[in-house]
C-alpha cells in the first residue's frame, strides 16, 4: 500500500513539472512574423513630382495679317506658326521683313509691316528688345562686307531682303553708296530712310 502511495505522488510531481516546462517555453517564444510584417509594410513617402515647363506661349501679332490678335501656340513654335494662326499675310504685307524661322517667346509682339513701311522700335524690356540669342552687330552694318546674318539684324530686313541685298552685291560687285539699296527689290524710300543710319559703305 505504501508503495502505491509513493508511486501516485511521483506521477503527480512529474505531471506538474511537465506543465511548468511547457508554460516557460511559451513565454520565451520569439515575436511572431506578423509583427515584422507590419513594420515592413509601413508607408513610405511618395516622391515629389518635378515642376513641368509651360507647354504653350502667348504671342501678340499685329499689322498686315488677316486676323491680328493674341494667339496661344505651342512652346518652341516659330514665327511662321503665329502668322498661320493669324490667317496668313495680308496682300500688302512685306513678307521678307519677318524672319519666319525665328523661334517666338512668351509675351512677344510681332509687327507685320506693309511693303516700304519701317517697323516700329521694340518697347524697352520687351522680349523683342531683349533679343532671343540672334546674331547681333554693333555699329553700322557694312553693305559690302555683311553676311546674311548681319543684314538680318537690321530693322525691317528679313531673310528674303537680306538675300536680295547679297544678290545685288554679287551682281554689281559692290555698293557705291547707301542709296544703291533703292535698286534692291523690296526696298523702297521708306525702308531706305529707316536703314540709312544703320548701314554704311566702306
Amino acid at each position: 500500500m505504501a508503495v502505491l502511495v509513493l508511486l501516485a505522488i511521483g506521477i503527480a510531481l512529474s505531471a506538474a513539472s511537465s506543465a511548468r516546462g511547457s508554460s516557460a517555453l511559451q513565454e520565451v517564444r520569439p515575436p511572431s512574423s506578423g509583427h515584422s510584417g507590419r513594420l515592413s509594410g509601413a508607408p513610405t513617402p511618395s516622391p515629389t513630382s518635378a515642376p513641368t515647363a509651360s507647354a504653350t506661349v502667348f504671342v501678340h501679332i499685329v499689322g498686315r495679317v488677316a486676323s491680328p490678335g493674341l494667339y496661344e501656340v505651342p512652346a518652341g513654335s516659330r514665327a511662321v506658326t503665329v502668322v498661320e494662326a493669324a490667317g496668313g499675310f495680308a496682300e500688302s504685307a512685306d513678307q521678307g521683313a519677318l524672319n519666319l524661322a525665328r523661334p517666338v517667346v512668351d509675351g512677344e509682339q510681332i509687327v507685320v509691316t506693309a511693303v516700304g513701311e519701317a517697323p516700329p522700335a521694340p518697347a524697352p524690356g520687351s522680349p523683342a528688345a531683349a533679343g532671343t540669342g540672334a546674331h547681333t552687330v554693333s555699329g553700322p552694318v557694312d553693305l559690302n562686307a555683311a553676311d546674311a546674318a548681319a543684314l538680318e539684324t537690321l530693322r525691317g530686313v528679313g531673310p528674303a531682303t537680306a538675300e536680295a541685298i547679297l544678290a545685288w552685291r554679287d551682281e554689281h560687285g559692290r555698293f557705291e553708296s547707301v542709296d544703291d539699296l533703292l535698286d534692291v527689290p523690296g526696298i523702297g524710300e521708306k525702308k531706305l530712310d529707316a536703314l540709312r543710319d544703320a548701314v554704311a559703305v566702306r
